[in-house]
């Protein structure tokens, strides 16, 4: 129960004038002796506002000691006219904690694959390409079938020149031949249209 004084002022009332008149003080005067009983005042509590967000006792002890100098420093901006000082104090707490959260939040690494985009060729170079594939189609359709059967087992089945002619059961002179002649071929009809 809050008793009045003969003025009709709580004692809650009281210390909210004192809280005013030594922040006053200090913004006024850099008093030390005032900011120290603010300090004794209010530390205690952010401190336990700040574990209780927090969940981490050195962090809370961290963010009230930023908060406690935040209050020294911004101390000539206090205007009563605006509010209480538990609630302008509490107010630069909960903004020192925000942005001691957003400093602390990881930064995502642009590099993850997950948020690497896709390589997909812009379309007038996919488009390209599908024309050159279907030009080079063509002219490996009007290759022997014993050039093209070789071109297929060294380039697309990866296949040895080697493996390649004990496979076909000829010389490996033939082999190099065949690839020779299917380049010559190809280089001839695809020139000047890639």
């Amino acid at each position: 129960m809050n008793t009045q004084n003969s003025d009709g002022l709580s004692a809650d009332d009281l210390a909210q004038r004192e809280m005013v008149r030594l922040l006053s003080i200090v913004g006024r005067e850099r008093s030390v002796d005032a900011f120290e009983t603010i300090f004794r005042f209010y530390a205690p509590r952010i401190r336990t506002f700040m574990a209780a967000k927090t969940k981490d006792r050195q962090a809370a002890e961290e963010l009230m000691q930023e908060t406690m100098a935040s209050v020294w420093t911004k101390a000539a901006q206090f205007d009563p006219a605006r509010g209480n000082v538990s609630a302008w104090i509490y107010t630069i707490a909960r903004n020192i904690r925000i942005d001691a959260y957003r400093r602390k939040r990881p930064e995502f690494d642009m590099d993850d694959p997950a948020f690497v985009a896709d390589d997909v060729a812009p379309a007038d170079l996919e488009f390209q390409q599908l024309q050159e594939a279907n030009l080079l189609r063509g002219a490996m359709a009007t290759l022997p079938a014993e050039q093209l059967d070789v071109l297929r087992r060294a380039f697309f089945d990866e296949a040895s020149h080697a493996t390649i002619a004990h496979d076909l059961g000829v010389p490996l002179g033939t082999v190099k031949s065949r690839i020779r002649l299917a380049f010559e071929k190809l280089r001839s009809a695809l020139d000047g249209r890639l």
